[in-house]
């Protein structure tokens, strides 16, 4: 599976931006995705997933109630809409998939075999 990103830029605190990632490639019934956040100098951390063909959606507390993940029926799309963004989410965000990552797994890197390229945003104050 190969994933590239899209829609990074240079925003205000406060703005809002929508991430996506699109898929090519097979992704099974138990396809799994993922945005994660890396700063430079930092581990990579992460931000949002939907599990599996059920469809469940996890975030970290850190963005929980500001961004909203979403993907194509087809799991082929994944967006990660970013509301009211903070100078503390600025990074570059990569997003992620797995065709057999486990729910106890769901929110480390470890557990993702596929990655994009990665895309900066960056939120001025």
């Amino acid at each position: 599976v190969q994933l590239q990103a899209s829609g990074g830029g240079l925003v205000q605190a406060g703005d809002s931006l929508r991430l996506s990632c699109v898929a090519s490639g097979r992704t099974d019934s138990g396809y799994t995705s993922a945005w994660f956040r890396q700063v430079p100098g930092r581990e990579r951390e992460f931000v949002a997933g939907v599990f599996r063909n059920e469809g469940r959606t996890y975030y970290a507390d850190s963005v929980k109630g500001r961004f909203t993940i979403s993907r194509s029926r087809d799991k082929k799309t994944v967006d990660l809409h970013m509301n009211s963004l903070k100078p503390e989410d600025t990074a570059i965000y990569y997003c992620a998939g797995s065709n057999s990552v486990i729910w106890s797994a769901r929110a480390t890197a470890n557990g993702y075999a596929y990655w994009g390229q990665g895309t900066l945003v960056t939120v001025s104050s």
